[in-house]
């Protein structure tokens, strides 16, 4: 026991006897400097910016496949990837350029179809998935789905 104990009062006396140094005293201005300099520049991004965030097909029959093409621009200062797009339901389907690169100042386009599934009016949200600061952006469909004859006739 006076073994183990002693043997802990060696140890702690080296820890605190080790780590007289400062730590920050170490540090040279010139090196924070490069630093910062370096990060500033890992900090661009680039940037989706839709020609609408919303489209409205006004009014349609139950049933009736529409479909819309939204327009796009990077307009940001580095590489566009868009890694996903994905809807709130499975009647909206988005098509997209997948993992491909849109440069700076390049356009693209998404196209996104829907079923006319649901009633009265509804709005349906595609949530896109980049490589942008946020990380993703949102674009709108609305409807307003009339019903179909067999619906009306009961």
């Amino acid at each position: 026991m006076k073994k183990a104990i002693l043997m802990f009062a060696a140890v702690g006396a080296m820890l605190f006897t080790g780590c007289k140094d400062n730590a920050s005293d170490k540090v040279k201005a010139e090196n924070v400097e490069v630093a910062a300099e370096r990060d500033s520049k890992d900090t661009v991004y680039p940037e989706i910016k839709f020609e609408e965030s919303e489209f409205d097909f006004g009014s349609i029959a139950k049933g009736t496949n529409v479909e819309h093409v939204f327009k796009f621009e990077n307009t940001g200062r580095a590489p566009l990837v868009i890694t996903n797009a994905t809807s709130t339901c499975g009647c909206t389907v988005p098509t997209y350029p997948k993992n491909e690169t849109i440069a700076p100042g390049e356009k693209g386009e998404m196209l996104v179809k829907f079923n006319g599934s649901g009633n009265g009016q509804v709005t349906k949200t595609v949530t896109v998935s980049s490589n942008t600061e946020n990380g993703k952006d949102q674009i709108k469909i609305k409807a307003f789905i009339e019903a179909g004859e067999t619906e009306n006739a009961s």
